[in-house]
């Protein structure tokens, strides 16, 4: 009886990473994530192996993205994978891939036969890191305000960085594991909460046409957020990338630079309660995404979590959903495309 225990605990286990039900003929696979600033890669040498040699290469150092994934495979000394998955900052819609935050442009069948790959699957790099959260650590995870997930209910997530990625899990019965979504809530319209918002978002709407989540939630978005303070306030925006903006807030050297990333995590939290409430995300919103992370502890102490949860009637129904910021040493999304050959 023990051995049957013990047996069932291990296909529990294996399950709950991804790693049961793999054909081992379709190994070795590539997983990849690509993002609008670096590509990442993965090896996955047999079923149930862990991802090795994870490299990250700088999207502008290769013309295309089957070049870049040539470059890896020779740089770690390896033959042509059998099945391959890549997460990508993108829309996918049929075979034709253009990226919307780099020059990239592929058809999915042009490069599956170029690398000789029996199967070739390209998803929504937030799909990919949707699939991810399941297997997270709890060392991968950090959980900023009050709330208790509630187990089976819906999962959000949202991360800005190169541009702003939006999806979520959903429950489904009768299957083995939960639905990602696929879509682009990035580009959502964004709203004010008061005056000052308002002036930034006129401003951005001045500027793009259409004043988009993304325009303030991205690395972009900083640089964004802070020319528009400098406007609101008369005074001349220095040429400052988005790394100079978070470094100077940090110092408080310059009060734009503080403000600008006030306004972010008031914008980030404003959005993240409009998916909590649009999904029913009870089982908690998550944020990935590069930016987050680097700054550090600055979302415990700005208004993140106040405008997540300031939505009126259904104040009480957010205070219960937690939000939890995703830390994870290694790209999650490689681990999400890996289980995306299984699930999808």
């Amino acid at each position: 009886m023990g051995m049957v225990i013990a047996r069932l605990q291990a296909q529990t286990d294996s399950r709950r990473h991804g790693l049961a039900d793999m054909d081992s003929s379709t190994f070795p696979r590539l997983v990849g994530d690509v993002g609008g600033t670096n590509a990442r890669f993965a090896w996955q040498a047999t079923a149930g192996a862990a991802l090795s040699d994870v490299t990250t290469l700088p999207c502008a150092d290769f013309p295309a993205l089957q070049d870049a994934m040539q470059h890896y495979l020779a740089g770690h000394g390896r033959g042509a994978a059998r099945w391959c998955a890549i997460g990508i900052a993108n829309p996918v819609v049929g075979d034709q891939v253009r990226m919307t935050n780099h020059h990239w442009s592929f058809s999915i069948e042009a490069v599956r036969q170029l690398l000789g790959l029996e199967r070739f699957l390209v998803i929504n790099d937030f799909t990919a890191l949707a699939l991810s959260l399941p297997a997270l650590a709890p060392d991968e995870v950090r959980q900023v305000g009050a709330g208790i997930a509630v187990p089976g209910a819906p999962v959000g997530l949202l991360g800005p960085g190169t541009g702003l990625g939006v999806s979520g899990l959903l429950p489904a019965r009768g299957i083995q594991r939960a639905i990602p979504i696929n879509g682009e809530g990035g580009h959502v319209t964004l709203a004010a909460t008061d005056a000052l918002e308002e002036s930034v978002i006129r401003r951005l709407r001045e500027r793009f046409g259409h004043a988009s989540a993304e325009r303030a939630l991205s690395g972009p978005g900083l640089v964004n957020l802070y020319v528009a303070v400098c406007d609101v306030h008369g005074v001349a925006a220095q040429p400052l990338e988005a790394a100079d903006v978070s470094a100077r807030a940090a110092t408080g050297e310059d009060a734009h630079c503080v403000q600008a990333i006030e306004l972010f995590f008031g914008f980030l939290g404003n959005v993240a309660g409009n998916l909590a409430l649009s999904l029913g995300a009870r089982g908690g919103v998550y944020i990935g995404g590069g930016i987050v992370p680097r700054l550090g502890n600055a979302i415990d102490h700005s208004r993140f979590r106040e405008r997540f949860e300031a939505k009126g009637r259904f104040a009480g129904y957010l205070q219960a959903i937690p939000t939890l910021v995703v830390q994870a040493r290694v790209s999650p999304a490689l681990l999400g495309a890996a289980r995306a050959l299984d699930d999808l």
